[in-house]
């Protein structure tokens, strides 16, 4: 099973079918194919990657420094889920990692106020870290 089967660790499927990768980037990388697209939701810039890739500066346990720069990285995410391996990963893989894949659940059509549930059925049930992240996918709609 390659990361982007419906099934394996860390993939979210969203209603549309679109696959999503939520990873921690103090874990390896896992095996198989890499990704094809990247969203880091780091407090700093993280390392150059060997594929197309943009970072978000999030720092941890927070909201996004600059959430337009957030919503269009997760906007090109979402759209380029349909045909492409992406994965979006902060440095655990719950917090940051979690509320970016709930608000592309939203962009997916899950009601906002339904989408972290969304995320901790479908991803992690520990996604999604801290209130004023839940207020930020809830206002992602």
């Amino acid at each position: 099973m390659t990361p982007w089967e419906t099934g394996a660790p860390g993939v979210m499927a969203l209603p549309s079918g679109r696959l999503v990768r939520g990873r921690g980037m103090s874990r390896p990388l896992p095996d198989g194919p890499l990704p094809e697209f990247g969203v880091y939701l780091l407090g700093r810039r993280p390392p150059e990657m060997a594929w197309d890739s943009t970072w978000v500066c999030w720092p941890d346990f927070r909201l996004p420094k600059d959430p337009a720069a957030a919503r269009a990285a997760l906007e090109e995410a979402w759209r380029r889920a349909e045909h492409q391996r992406v994965e979006l990963a902060c440095g655990g893989g719950r917090g940051r990692t979690g509320t970016a894949l709930a608000c592309l659940a939203v962009l997916d059509g899950v009601p906002p106020e339904e989408a972290v549930a969304y995320v901790r059925t479908h991803y992690h049930p520990r996604a999604v870290e801290t209130p004023a992240q839940g207020r930020f996918v809830r206002s992602f709609g």
